[in-house]
């Protein structure tokens, strides 16, 4: 069962679902989007043992806006995500997040990460190599981007990987274009400016990062170069798998849980660097 709430966070409210007991792991959606994202991960994960929480970012689905309007620092998404959990009164969480939730998810790791469990990172590096700022910056204007939900339905279909259904596939890129093209542009801003290359070595609680090979927004030495800097740093590369893992992946949260197994284990090794690997 889900339970659905509204939270006051920084003067707006906050939509927040929650689900089963045990640890927390807080599930952080991708540029645009909310925490529908997790539909399909949310109520399998919590039966597997896992107090579930997938909060809607400030201006993201039913969340309200930010008050100083749309985000383009990931350090305010994270600093947000620290003070949604002390009102949930949420201790040692794993943090799970896609893209720029990866990213908060790492910026978590380098402010708070003796307070969480661990990190899986998704479609996220320390800096993205990829991403041109100049052109984002353009999309803000509506003359320069006239069809932007239809780019964002297409640029959907683009980076969903191989192994995905047509028909999943459409559905999940008619569902991303519900997003507003202001916010995900700025979270899009956020997402290529936001650089922790100097700060992920200082990440202390066990890390995996996650990346799949048809994902056109990434480079995988990137993400390589990222999970070597952090000293309790681990990497799976998803074979056929684009952007979006959850929403690509039958049964993503029995993969998920046994990366949070490890990541629990790893928390009490003496080990420091886990290994790369590819995940069929």
């Amino acid at each position: 069962m889900i339970r659905a709430s509204y939270v006051t966070v920084r003067g707006a409210l906050a939509y927040v679902e929650q689900s089963g007991s045990g640890r927390p792991v807080l599930c952080l959606h991708t540029a645009g989007q909310s925490g529908v994202q997790w539909r399909r991960t949310t109520e399998r994960l919590a039966a597997l043992g896992h107090r579930v929480i997938v909060p809607d970012l400030p201006g993201h689905g039913r969340s309200e806006p930010a008050i100083g309007g749309p985000v383009r620092d990931l350090g305010d998404y994270a600093e947000w995500c620290l003070e949604l959990l002390e009102l949930l009164e949420v201790h040692e969480p794993f943090v799970v997040g896609c893209s720029i939730g990866g990213k908060i998810a790492l910026d978590l790791g380098v402010r708070a990460g003796a307070r969480l469990a661990g990190i899986v990172a998704m479609a996220a590096d320390a800096r993205n190599s990829r991403a041109s700022v100049s052109s984002l910056r353009r999309e803000l204007e509506d003359a320069a981007a006239p069809s932007r939900s239809d780019r964002t339905y297409f640029g959907t279909l683009a980076v969903v990987g191989r192994r995905m259904p047509a028909e999943r596939a459409e559905l999940v890129a008619t569902m991303h274009r519900r997003e507003d093209p202001v916010v995900s542009t700025s979270d899009l801003l956020g997402w290529a400016t936001h650089d922790l290359r100097a700060s992920v070595h200082r990440i202390p609680c066990p890390t995996h990062l996650v990346v799949g090979d048809d994902d056109l927004w990434l480079d995988v030495a990137d993400v390589v170069w990222t999970a070597e800097q952090i000293p309790h740093g681990g990497m799976t590369v998803l074979q056929g798998i684009g952007h979006y893992p959850m929403e690509e992946i039958d049964d993503f949260a029995a993969l998920l849980h046994g990366w949070l197994v490890e990541l629990d284990a790893g928390r009490t090794a003496t080990a420091g660097r886990g290994s790369t690997r590819a995940e069929e």
